[in-house]
């Protein structure tokens, strides 16, 4: 029996080792197409009413597969230029943080940090520049995946429920909610506003002549990042564009870019959007943030912008659950006999 017990073990690994070889190369493809999935399914859903939920996801994956066929596009036009300015806009970004009057500890933090995500980045970027055919087939693998989740979301739901164990459900679900509660409050709230942002700004870089297409790209991205974080915003992007536009004489396009970031981007834009959208939290929510897309991102590379977040928040649950069920065990405890 024991001997039968370690033969079936033994298969069972060899399986999961296979299995797992065989999904790992499209596993960043596979949260993308998941990720896109969760933020476009109200979409889904009216569109469905109207079509039918088949021909809806057909015509959302239709446009995702044209919105990423003109990124392979652009990824193979103006990768290096978008990686040299990206990091020079991040090497401006981080030498500004380590000019101010930070403590010890802090400063040698943010300059590791700094190391880190440039090289991380360039590693990021080198990758699939000698790679397109790796990069296009990750997509197919996107869009395929796509069109999948949104057909069957209500069958994935009820299977990912039918695998709780009843004596742990309540747990189980509180994780869901926990997980669904981040996802919303990032997703479809602050990344898909930033995102938005991330475009006018990349629109602004190049339509008053502050850098080229490249380098407008790469202050779309930059944007996108510091919008998603607490305690700065888009705002330092289009500041810093105006100030070279100022220093290089053009003291209309300084003022235009100004008043077209000021109502485009940030700030103006959060005060209208945050009764929707919700506040963005400090504190400890904020230092979750930060720790969770910046060691996602050098973690897991650019889906770590998810996983980061999303694993912490999980965390959080978790230890709060362990606290209540720790109170809970105390209060309940008899009172010893004198």
């Amino acid at each position: 029996m024991e001997i039968e017990t370690l033969v079936w073990a033994t298969i069972t690994l060899i399986i999961l080792y296979l299995t797992w070889k065989t999904v790992s190369p499209v596993v960043s493809p596979l949260i993308i197409a998941v990720t896109l999935a969760y933020i476009l399914y109200p979409v889904h859903e009216r569109l469905s009413a109207k079509v039918g939920s088949r021909w809806s996801a057909f015509i959302l994956t239709g446009l995702l597969t044209l919105i990423s066929f003109l990124f392979i596009l652009g990824f193979a036009l103006w990768i290096n230029d978008v990686k040299h300015s990206l990091t020079d806009y991040v090497d401006t970004f981080f030498a500004w943080l380590l000019g101010l009057n930070l403590p010890a500890g802090a400063y040698d933090l943010l300059q590791r940090l700094s190391q880190a995500i440039t090289e991380r980045f360039n590693a990021y970027v080198l990758g699939y520049t000698y790679s397109l055919p790796k990069l296009a087939l990750q997509v197919i693998v996107m869009v395929f995946a796509f069109y999948g989740v949104l057909v069957n979301a209500i069958e994935i739901k009820r299977e990912i429920y039918s695998l709780f164990p009843p004596t742990n459900r309540e747990l189980a679900e509180k994780l869901i909610e926990s997980a669904a509660q981040t996802l919303h409050y990032m997703l479809r709230g602050w990344l898909f506003v930033s995102v938005t942002k991330g475009m006018a700004m990349a629109f602004a870089f190049y339509l008053f002549g502050v850098s080229d297409t490249g380098g407008a790209i790469a202050a779309g991205i930059l944007t996108v990042i510091l919008e998603l974080l607490p305690f700065v915003g888009g705002w330092m992007v289009w500041l810093g564009g105006s100030f070279y536009l100022y220093t290089s004489g053009r003291l209309g396009a300084a003022l235009a870019l100004g008043l077209y970031g000021a109502f485009l981007v940030s700030p103006l834009p959060d005060v209208f959007l945050v009764k929707t959208l919700g506040r963005r939290k400090w504190g400890v929510n904020a230092l979750v943030s930060l720790v969770g897309i910046f060691g996602g991102y050098i973690a897991f590379g650019f889906v770590g912008i998810i996983i980061g977040p999303l694993s912490l928040s999980l965390l959080i649950t978790l230890l709060d659950e362990w606290k209540k069920e720790k109170a809970s065990k105390v209060k309940n405890r008899p009172a010893r006999q004198g």
